[in-house]
């Protein structure tokens, strides 16, 4: 009969971070083991239960015993199962024994082709198997393949000695209301679990039928066993105290919370108004890191003082909780002020000499020789784009200066964000302080890009310098190993070039940034000059972004397919094309000008390179008539082109539709006479240049 199934292990605390994937990685492997031995129906759902004292699983509709199967079974070759004489052998009396069918007459066996040869064939009937017994070796496989941080060793009350990620106190195995004899590291299995640590009362509760265990654990245990539902619940009651505040719900520290506890309330603590003069940031980020707490800010965001923490005991009088909790966070924050206030008796200009007793990386120097390279960089940037020079420089001069503040080395993710008070503390141009944040931007798919032009110039500089300078020493990214980020970093580069509409080169760009390793080639022998790939890389990164924008991968390849050197205008060209892909013409047209550049390709090396077409040579109708329509859409295109106006470039040419097409129709490109041929292929060089202005429309063909 199907009924649903429960396993339940209860443990001691389990890790928090691990919680979630240990408690899928249980239900998943208990309900594969039992799909592949039969057990489950087409609609059977298998439910997680992760707590922090518990790994659980509800299946419903598992059968008890599996279905009976039918086992077609070689037996041996008809060659070596016949005598000479056509007789049953000994090998097959022999072989049908080890079998377990003794008993079998040579007439029960079937006869069928088996490859080149015929061999002996028997079709039985294997009886299904009883649930208990499937599931003892599913649960022994699961627990063996647990993704455990680590195991620890304990000993039971036997005294045998037995691994698992925590003690396990109690296993719970039933179907439907039936419970099933399993046994798994010294323990046998019954109906009863463990609720809350001190909600509950502190007796095994039994669960009656199987599906009753979560509703049972949360009536009478104090336990919500689902780990969603406990961050839903966190979820609602942190936006019910924060009231009219804001609340800072990072989803890392929601899912951390929730495999804290197993009835979760929240309170509301408060910390002295002193503390908000240190920068909001390191209050938070001290709150949720270390003591997992969440702030609250106002509806501008300044941080109150006032926050919320998630206590596993629900009570009427909460004092001495959030008394506690107060006490803890206090000592935080008063690190935090004094790290602060420590770190401004030095400006960041006078903390520069020290970074030459950082190593960036043994082949590329010190974070002194470094920032050097950066400023460089940004200078070099910040002229061909127009920019205050003098603000570039000074930004990526200071920009790595925070690193060896005390707050940073505390809190190794303020970097950049501590730089920017302490310029500001330090009386620096507004600019100058928001690069030394703005120029780790952007830092993460969908993070905000720099917002001023110094940040801008010192952001692409920090990166195009890692870029070329990593590449350059052979550390490029393999496969999916990349230590230093290089994909995010030629992201962000591409994302600051097509999102700003920054007019700058990329061969320019690169060739700045690696004139500024001259004389580290000397240094390091096998350095080089890594352009050429570096380019094709961020190309690359391109494509997929443009792609994640919804453009099609033949509408990306018709724009990127010609290596431009400039980017800024890419989805301007992409709508373009996307427009120009929609007219009924734009079909004919990229094909015409496949078999256009195919023509072409096959012919480079025999065509002048000056090659114009000649009006006396034009002397089919279909050829003057291309030619002339040619001529008079070009200028209409050259002024679109030069306007950007790309869309109405490429509309312009699907007038020529129809000239294109009786081209192809009437005229044999490949004339006998070698100035014919010379003159059409003239003229089809100069269509080519008119219509792949834009993007390359033959990759638009089917």
């Amino acid at each position: 009969m199907n009924q649903t199934l429960l396993v339940e292990i209860q443990t001691e605390e389990l890790p928090p971070k691990a919680l979630v994937k240990l408690g899928t990685a249980f239900a998943n492997g208990i309900a594969g083991g039992l799909k592949a031995r039969d057990f489950l129906e087409a609609d059977s759902v298998a439910t997680a239960h992760a707590t922090p004292r518990r790994l659980a699983v509800t299946i419903t509709n598992v059968r008890g015993t599996s279905p009976d199967k039918s086992i077609r079974e070689k037996v041996l070759p008809v060659a070596v199962a016949l005598d000479k004489d056509g007789n049953p052998s000994a090998p097959l009396a022999k072989k049908l024994a080890a079998l377990g069918f003794p008993g079998l007459e040579i007439g029960d066996l079937e006869r069928a082709q088996d490859g080149k040869a015929e061999s002996f064939f028997y079709t039985y009937t294997a009886a299904g198997s009883a649930l208990a017994g499937a599931l003892q070796d599913v649960l022994q496989e699961t627990v063996a393949k647990l993704p455990i941080p680590k195991l620890m060793s304990y000993q039971r009350p036997d005294g045998a000695t037995v691994q698992f990620v925590r003690p396990v106190h109690l296993l719970t195995a039933l179907h439907g209301e039936q419970l099933l004899p399993l046994s798994l590291l010294g323990l046998e299995a019954g109906r009863h679990t463990m609720g809350h640590r001190f909600l509950s009362h502190g007796q095994a509760i039994a669960i009656p039928h199987a599906d009753q265990y979560a509703q049972v654990l949360e009536s009478e245990g104090k336990v919500l066993a689902s780990t969603a539902a406990r961050k839903e619940s966190i979820r609602q009651q942190l936006l019910e105290k924060a009231g009219a505040d804001q609340v800072l719900m990072p989803e890392a520290l929601l899912d951390e919370v929730a495999a804290l506890v197993e009835w979760p309330v929240v309170y509301e603590c408060r910390f002295e108004d002193e503390f908000l003069a240190v920068p909001q940031e390191c209050l938070i980020l001290t709150m949720q890191t270390n003591q997992k707490y969440f702030a609250l800010t106002d509806a501008s965001g300044k941080l109150r003082s006032r926050f919320l923490i998630v206590s596993n005991i629900a009570t009427d009088d909460p004092a001495a909780i959030v008394g506690g909790n107060e006490r803890v966070v206090r000592p935080r924050l008063s690190d935090a002020k004094f790290f602060f206030e420590q770190d401004k008796k030095k400006t960041l200009e006078s903390r520069l000499p020290q970074l030459s007793n950082v190593v960036y990386h043994n082949k590329l120097g010190t974070q002194l020789e470094r920032t050097e390279r950066v400023t460089r960089l940004a200078t070099a940037i910040a002229t061909r784009l127009g920019f205050d020079v003098a603000l570039a420089e000074r930004g990526a001069h200071l920009a790595k200066a925070d690193l060896l503040t005390d707050m940073v080395g505390e809190f190794p993710e303020l970097q950049g964000i501590m730089g920017t008070y302490y310029a500001r503390h330090d009386g620096e141009h507004d600019e100058v302080a928001k690069a030394a944040s703005e120029h780790y931007q952007p830092r993460f798919a969908g993070d905000l890009l720099p917002s001023t032009n110094t940040g801008l110039a010192v952001a692409l500089a920090d990166k195009l310098e890692t870029l070329v300078g990593i590449w350059a020493i052979g550390l490029q990214p393999t496969g999916e190993k990349d230590p230093f980020a290089l994909r995010r970093h030629a992201l962000g580069v591409m994302r600051m070039l097509v999102e700003k509409r920054l007019p700058l080169s990329l061969s320019e760009l690169l060739g700045d940034a690696v004139a500024v390793f001259e004389g580290q080639a000397a240094k390091v022998k096998e350095m080089r000059d890594p352009s050429v790939e570096v380019k094709d890389f961020m190309l690359d990164r391109l494509r997929g972004m443009l792609r994640e924008r919804g453009f099609s991968p033949n509408e990306v390849e018709a724009v990127l397919a010609q290596n431009p050197d400039r980017v800024d205008d890419v989805v301007q060209r992409l709508e373009a094309v996307q427009a120009f892909a929609a007219l009924p013409e734009s079909g004919s047209l990229a094909a015409a000008n496949k078999r256009i550049t195919n023509i072409l390709k096959k012919n480079e090396d025999a065509m002048p390179a000056d090659a114009s077409v000649r009006q006396e040579l034009l002397v089919e109708p279909a050829e003057k008539n291309l030619a002339a329509k040619m001529t008079s859409l070009e200028g209409d295109v050259t002024s679109a082109f030069e306007k950007s106006d790309f869309t109405g470039a490429l509309k312009t040419l699907a007038l020529m539709k129809d000239e294109v097409d009786a081209f192809f129709n009437d005229v044999m490109v490949m004339a006998d006479d070698i100035n014919l041929r010379n003159n059409r292929l003239a003229l089809l060089s100069q269509l080519h240049g008119m219509m792949n202005r834009v993007a390359d429309i033959s990759k638009l063909a089917a």
